[in-house]
């Protein structure tokens, strides 16, 4: 796994070549690979909302862990619920690019798009929301780069199909995106939000 990661950041074609040539069932993807990366951000998030606390400004909340918990689950559940869509639309949309592609192999590719995402989570072990925006938007700018880097690579497509088919998959990504966050929107909005300790 930690070869896996380091490989994102220093050889991504080369890593992405790693991925065409992986097999694993689906059961194995989520146990090998998803798992572990996608109980970062929510674990670090839960760390750092009830134990160093949201600075804003010169003030400093902490969060109770009862309220904490039940997001930080749902995070993680909805993490790997959007893992599994984004994969089920590329295994669906590579079909209109003539490339064979398996739903275990679309879920590995979904993982290999969002690792650089789940390992920013880290950074809400400082919950600083300026930071937090910075390291998110550095993050999601090279989740982009590696998905229009690596799609092409794993279904040998051409370049140009594979831009229009990455195009695809972000706009599925970022409507998941939004999804969750209306939901937990809702979720507040039903007293299910967080409470200061």
């Amino acid at each position: 796994m930690l070869q896996h990661v380091i490989g994102v950041f220093t050889e991504p074609k080369k890593e992405w070549e790693a991925v065409r040539d992986t097999q694993c069932s689906l059961i194995e993807c989520y146990v090998k690979h998803i798992l572990l990366l996608a109980a970062i951000p929510p674990v670090c998030a839960f760390i750092g909302a009830t134990k160093v606390g949201w600075t804003i400004g010169d003030k400093t909340f902490h969060l109770t862990a009862a309220s904490t918990l039940p997001m930080a689950i749902g995070f993680y559940l909805f993490s790997l619920l959007a893992i599994y869509i984004v994969g089920r639309s590329i295994h669906w949309m590579a079909s209109t690019f003539e490339a064979e592609v398996s739903i275990e192999k679309s879920v590995l590719i979904a993982t290999q798009i969002v690792t650089p995402l789940f390992l920013s989570g880290v950074i809400a072990l400082i919950p600083i929301p300026w930071l937090i925006m910075l390291v998110g938007m550095t993050a999601m700018g090279y989740t982009v780069y590696q998905m229009y880097i690596g799609i092409p690579i794993v279904l040998n497509i051409e370049p140009e199909k594979g831009f229009i088919l990455a195009s695809g998959v972000l706009t599925v990504g970022l409507v998941t995106m939004v999804g969750i966050i209306a939901t937990t929107v809702i979720l507040w909005g039903m007293g299910l939000g967080p409470q200061y300790a």
